[in-house]
């Protein structure tokens, strides 16, 4: 029984995976044929089933046609893969620091901290691009000692991105 019922969900699984695959292919297909009825609803849907696959690619799919310019709504969708979706780790990095990255012209200094904490105090391999994004925002924002202070932790940090240290020095 046991076994007959890993085997049932697996194949649960796989037809849920398959049905999700689908309908991100569907809506794609449909938007580029110029049919945008109903491609935002359900490129949400499948970020809200929390696919660690196609959730991503639907919200950034979203993004880059800017089917939804509400800003507020996206970082709701960014926070449905950040804390509900099961991905792997630098995965689930890689799209907090799109969220800082996504956020950074329209966001005050504590909150692109806080969004970008959970990386910096890690040993992820987009650290080094999270602190190159706060020294460039307090760059940009005339505070020239703060971003000194940042650029200066890339260079000490270890295994950071060669292409940023060249760019930090």
């Amino acid at each position: 029984l046991i076994l007959l019922g890993f085997y049932s969900y697996q194949i649960y699984q796989d037809k849920n995976k398959i049905k999700i695959s689908d309908r991100y292919n569907s809506a794609i297909i449909k938007h580029k044929n110029g049919d945008n009825s109903g491609i935002v609803s359900a490129l949400q849907e499948i970020v809200e089933n929390k696919n660690p696959t196609y959730s991503p690619l639907a919200l950034y799919y979203l993004i880059d046609n800017e089917l939804i310019n509400d800003k507020s709504k996206i970082n709701s969708l960014f926070d449905i893969l950040i804390k509900k979706t099961s991905l792997d780790n630098e995965i689930k990095n890689l799209i907090i620091y799109k969220k800082a990255l996504y956020n950074a012209d329209t966001i005050n200094e504590g909150q692109i901290l806080e969004i970008l904490n959970p990386i910096i105090n890690s040993k992820s391999v987009w650290k080094s691009h999270a602190l190159y994004l706060i020294a460039e925002y307090f760059y940009s924002n005339n505070e020239k000692q703060k971003a000194k202070d940042f650029f200066r932790k890339i260079i000490e940090t270890e295994n950071a991105n060669q292409d940023i240290i060249k760019e930090t020095q």
